[in-house]
């Protein structure tokens, strides 16, 4: 639970037990605190590195737009602050695309990558449904009914439904907070040119791609 700055910028993190160096990237509206329920188990044979990004979490808000590929280079600047030669590496979503990134340009870095319901590239389906999240900002109920329920599967939504309102009523001040929803925008607008489609040929490190049937942000 520790800080490094970034050109300026603080950066949060988080380290849990030892051994092989294993660093987390979070999805766009995660945070270290999402990982709770998942430290003993990654910890106890590794040593668990999470992290939140820029406009993330308990890092630094930016004021200006900017693009994944600074992201990039605030996870390369945390391994060189911890003096980690080599990581492996686990992105869901959002951090799996800074995870696919990262390995074409710092493939010395990498030893194992694992990627959870990530994509190659945000084409106009991902690009429209951004978008959509971000013109929903400013009402937190329009906001809400645009960003969850489609993360989740209609089997699940339906199955849990008085577990999904419960979570609205959690997000709801949330996402009336306007710092939340304009560094959402700044995040989402970050990824809008993502594509690395024509490099990922070059990574070489082993590779984990996990996937669902029903995930419709990021289909199989």
């Amino acid at each position: 639970m520790a800080y490094f700055i970034f050109e300026g910028k603080s950066i949060y993190y988080e380290e849990y037990g030892q051994g092989t160096p294993l660093l987390v990237l979070n999805g766009i509206m995660m945070s270290c605190a999402s990982w709770k329920e998942f430290i003993e188990p990654f910890s106890t044979n590794n040593r668990l590195i999470l992290m939140d990004f820029l406009d993330q979490g308990k890092s630094q808000r930016m004021t200006e737009p900017f693009s994944q590929a600074l992201q990039v280079e605030v996870v390369h600047a945390l391994l060189n602050h911890l003096n980690i030669d080599r990581i492996n590496l686990v992105g869901i979503s959002y951090g799996g695309e800074i995870a696919l990134q990262f390995a074409v340009k710092y493939p010395e870095c990498l030893e194992r990558l694992a990627l959870f319901n990530t994509t190659a590239k945000t084409g106009p389906w991902l690009r429209d449904i951004g978008e959509a999240w971000n013109l929903a900002a400013g009402d937190a109920d329009a906001y809400y009914l645009t960003t969850i329920p489609v993360i989740y599967s209609p089997g699940f939504y339906l199955k849990h439904n008085d577990w999904m309102n419960s979570r609205r009523e959690l997000l709801r001040p949330v996402f009336s907070n306007p710092d939340f929803t304009s560094a959402m925008e700044r995040l989402v607008n970050s990824a809008a040119e993502y594509d690395v489609l024509e490099e990922i040929h070059k990574i070489s490190a082993p590779t984990l791609v996990v996937s669902c049937e029903q995930d419709y942000l990021t289909p199989m």
